[in-house]
Order: C-alpha cells, then sequence, then structure tokens
C-alpha cells in the first residue's frame, strides 16, 4: 500500500494491553465524562470526582490505582462504554498535530502504534480523525 493511501486503521490497531491506561500525564475527564462514568457506575458525580479523581491545576484527572493505571482498569477498561473523551480519541490526538514525532513517542509504549509514519501524511490522518470524534463524540 502506498504511504499516500495509509488510513486511520492502517496506522493504528488497538491490541487491547491496557499500555494506554498508563500514567503519561493523567486522563483528563469534563464534566460530561464524569456525569456518564456517575450515571455507568451508579455512584453520583460528586463521588467521583471526589474518590476517583484528582485535580491537576483546575482540571480533573482520572485517580491512578496501585499498578500506575487507571482506577478503572481492571485487565480492561471497567468503564469501556463511557470511558472519557481523552480515552475514545486516543491515539489522534491533538498533541501529535503540535509535534508530529509524539506519535513515535507514544508507539514506544503503544503496541498498536505504526512508527515512522511520514509527518505530513501522520498529521493528514490526525486531522481527519479529529474532525470525526468532534462529530461524534464531543465532550
Amino acid at each position: 500500500m502506498s504511504v499516500d493511501n495509509l488510513s486511520a486503521s492502517d496506522i493504528f490497531k488497538c491490541k487491547q494491553c491496557g499500555e494506554c491506561c498508563t500514567g503519561y500525564g493523567g486522563t483528563y475527564v469534563t464534566d460530561k465524562d464524569i456525569n456518564a462514568i456517575a450515571n455507568y457506575t451508579n455512584i453520583s458525580s460528586k463521588k467521583i470526582l471526589s474518590d476517583f479523581c484528582s485535580i491537576s491545576g483546575t482540571k480533573p484527572l482520572l485517580a491512578v490505582g496501585e499498578s500506575g493505571k487507571c482506577i478503572f482498569f481492571n485487565k480492561l477498561c471497567t468503564i469501556h462504554p463511557v470511558k472519557p473523551y481523552m480515552c475514545r480519541a486516543w491515539p489522534f490526538i491533538k498533541n501529535v498535530i503540535v509535534d508530529p514525532e509524539n506519535w513515535n513517542i507514544m508507539a514506544n509504549s503503544c503496541p498498536g502504534i505504526k512508527k515512522d509514519i511520514p509527518h505530513d501524511i501522520l498529521c493528514k490522518i490526525v486531522k481527519t480523525q479529529i474532525d470525526l470524534q468532534h462529530k461524534t463524540m464531543s465532550p
């Protein structure tokens, strides 16, 4: 396949390994994410914020468990149907457009990411995926 014809599925295939659920600066959550998690788990939004999140500046992050992974990770994501926007978007995130080398850095820990994609092709694919995300699952 020509590099010019690469699609999102050619450069990323989730292996369900949970590596993306490990640290790396945390998973920011929106009010919409918190409410969805609260409804799904039958835990109040207030309790989700107090017991399952930490605050970074003014923004809530999902807490990290003893394993170093997201508090909601237990072999697989336990909130998968309502996982936060940031998780659903992975690995097609704005930081890749800001600096395409971030893609290769992420690929060092994510076995589903294909490395060394030409930057112009990579940015085009990531921009397309971000546009699709905003149409189908905006925060």
